[in-house]
């Protein structure tokens, strides 16, 4: 059996836990390590099921957070029971709305950009 997880790398990993934690509800599954400098070499976040590990920047094994001026090949996809509440706490705490909420086709569909340059699709029921 394949799995597959995402790992992000953040600007500020101890930041991006917490903001992943009051914006998304997640917790930690794993870690951190701490490294000796000080950088958060790994950790785990669970949001409902949805998992994802990150790290803080690693220049010298060629780990880098994204370019805020930056175009970025990766999205996010998380499906989510409220899309609105959810991009109305994103964006209280500092996301970049990409694509409003809307429905379509496939439910109610945004998108937006986390603080730390992430772009994350929400996929939920639609509203009508």
């Amino acid at each position: 059996m394949n799995s597959m997880t995402p790992y992000l790398c953040v600007r500020d990993a101890r930041a991006a836990m917490d903001w992943y934690a009051g914006v998304l509800g997640a917790h930690v599954a794993d870690g951190p390590i701490v490294m000796d400098d000080g950088r958060v070499g790994h950790v785990e976040l669970d949001a409902g099921g949805a998992r994802w590990m990150m790290a803080d920047p690693f220049p010298d094994l060629g780990v880098e957070a994204p370019d805020p001026a930056g175009a970025t090949s990766v999205t996010l996809h998380l499906g989510v029971p409220d899309v609105d509440a959810l991009v109305a706490r994103a964006l209280d705490a500092g996301a970049r709305m990409d694509r409003s909420p809307e429905d379509g086709p496939c439910g109610r569909v945004a998108v937006f950009r986390d603080p730390f340059d992430h772009r994350w699709m929400l996929n939920g029921p639609s509203r009508t």
